[in-house]
């Protein structure tokens, strides 16, 4: 039975940094585009940064452009998603997920992803 399980949220200061591990299990992540989303009390699930299959394509919403950064590790079947300088707007339940292709010219979009994790909770706050 397949998993996606997101790991690496907590609590931190405005300015500090965290990193998000997405954890395959049943299946192997290595054909899949993977994207993270995040979503904040009341609103919408948005995309936030993804990567193609071979890790040539990478995209970022233009919010986290130059402090989140994503990669992959083919030999542990995972990715991540590195947070630098993060600021009270980047609070959000934050969830990998699994794709065909990586668009690097637009937010990934929820439903050209197929698997899901459960999500891990990130809040900035001081």
């Amino acid at each position: 039975q397949w998993q996606l399980v997101e790991s690496g949220g907590g609590l931190v200061q405005p300015g500090g940094s965290l990193r998000l591990s997405c954890a395959a299990s049943g299946f192997t992540l290595d054909n899949y585009a993977i994207a993270w989303f995040r979503q904040a009390p009341g609103k919408e699930r948005k995309g936030v940064s993804c990567i193609s299959a071979t890790g040539h394509i990478i995209y970022y919403t233009s919010s986290v452009n130059d402090r989140f950064t994503i990669s992959r590790d083919y030999a542990k079947n995972t990715v991540s998603l590195q947070m630098n300088r993060l600021n009270t707007n980047d609070t959000a339940v934050y969830y990998c997920a699994t794709g065909v292709l990586c668009d690097a010219y637009n937010d990934p979009r929820p439903p050209h992803y197929e698997r899901w994790g459960q999500g891990t909770q990130v809040t900035v706050s001081s």
